[in-house]
Order: C-alpha cells, then structure tokens, then sequence
C-alpha cells in the first residue's frame, strides 16, 4: 500500500473512533482506576483501543501493535509498529471538557513514521508522514517564529507522579515569568500538535509514555520544531521520558 494511502485508511480509522468520543453515553461511561494519582480508564478508552487494533492491523496484519490499555506491549524494535492513545486526556474525557484526542504513531523499524492526532470536538485532524511535513485538515502547518517571550508556554503536570508535581510547578513559574502566559490543557499529544501549529511556542512535561507523545512529536518535527528530554537527549518509544517540545526559536 501506498504511504499516501495506508495515512489516508489510519485517518478515516481514526476519525470512526473520533465519533464514538462525540457520541458517549456519559450515564453508561464506568471508569476503572490505575495504578499512580488520579489515572483512570474508562469504557470507551478499551473500546476504541479494541477497534483500533482490529482495524489497524487489518490495514498492516504483521504489525505489531503497542496501546495504553494494555498490560503487556510488543516490541517495536522491527518492521511496522502501531503506537496509540485512544482517549489521550482520558480526565478530561470523564469531565466532559471536550479536550481529547485519539493518537495513533506508526513506527518502522523502531522509528517514527506516520503520526495521526484527532480532536473530535474541533474536528481537527494533524497528521505527518517523516519527511513530508505536517498537516491540520489537509492544509500545510508550521510552528511559529516568535520566541519565546512573545509566546505561550503549554504544559503538563505529570499527574500520575506525584514527586514530580512541586518540580512541574516550579518550570511552569519559570516560563510564566518569561513568557506571555502559560496553558495547560490536558492532553499532551494536542499540546504537541499545537505548538506544531503555532498556536504556541513551547510544551514540556516532566513524565509522558510513549503513546503520549509518538505521534504528536513527530507531526512537529515535521512542522519544523524539535522535541527532546529536558535533559535534552532524544525521544525514547521503548519507555516513557520527559518532554520539551518548541519551535525551535531562541529564546
């Protein structure tokens, strides 16, 4: 299958589970807990992961494929790979704050090569293929060219780690002081996209997983920003890190 095609089939996959986030029975929606402060999974997250297995790897059937709801994940170290979040910013699904996306990363020998990010409630679909660039709805996006003190700085709080909170809160005062304002949205693959976009300047966040970031970090760096560590070393998809993502302009 063709790159161009196979994007085009993850797009309409994902825009099907993109529907079912729109159309939830909010009375019906049981939510689980998980292990680390305030991590739920709901009903509709094991859903659309279930459909999006299916689905996907009908598409490319020797893949492997790596969820969140999931206790055990494959290897992706060769040939094709699924990464997927399938409500990433889940609090904010349960809450009804309309700010959640399903991700999904395909990788290829253990790198990054085609990132889908949904956000139903806006109908906004960024997508990339590396070395194609990156696109909101079909139409070109690049990250902005302000620095830093004429942008906005998105962030997110490590919820599931709590030593991490006072840490999160002290770079996020840090920015603020240095920025026009700081955001925090609540999901982590929107932010990145966003920052792609240039809606803002820069996002970090002290402790993500992989289907967190797999696909909203590469529809940036196809956007023209960079996304590494804080410490700054390279992204990892075999376990979680941290994250400082930006548009590359100095500050």
């Amino acid at each position: 299958m063709e790159p161009d095609q196979l994007l085009k089939n993850m797009e309409n996959i994902v825009r099907e589970c993109g529907k079912i986030i729109l159309h939830a029975d909010r009375s019906q929606n049981q939510t689980d807990a998980k292990p680390g402060h305030a991590n739920f999974v709901t009903a509709y997250d094991k859903k659309i992961q279930q459909l999006l297995q299916t689905r996907l790897l009908q598409l490319l059937p020797g893949a492997s494929f790596v969820g969140e709801e999931e206790d055990t994940h494959a290897s992706i170290d060769t040939d094709y790979a699924f990464i997927v979040d399938p409500i990433d910013g889940t609090t904010n699904f349960i809450k009804d704050c309309r700010m959640s996306a399903v991700s999904v990363a395909l990788t290829l020998d253990g790198e990054r090569y085609m990132g889908v990010v949904h956000n139903p409630y806006l109908d906004e679909m960024f997508t990339a293929i590396k070395g194609q660039g990156a696109f909101l709805n079909g139409a070109p996006i690049h990250v902005s060219s302000q620095p830093l003190k004429n942008g906005i700085v998105l962030f997110g709080t490590a919820p599931y780690n709590e030593e991490l909170a006072k840490k999160s809160f002290e770079m996020a005062y840090g920015y603020f002081k240095r920025a026009m304002d700081i955001r925090r949205s609540g999901s982590a693959a929107l932010d990145l996209c966003s920052v792609a976009a240039g809606r803002a300047e820069l996002f970090f966040e002290l402790y993500l997983s992989p289907w967190d970031y797999a696909a909203g970090s590469l529809i940036l760096e196809e956007a023209g920003g960079t996304a590494v560590t804080i410490e700054g070393g390279p992204l990892t998809l075999r376990e979680g890190c941290s994250v400082l993502a930006g548009n590359g302009v100095e500050s």
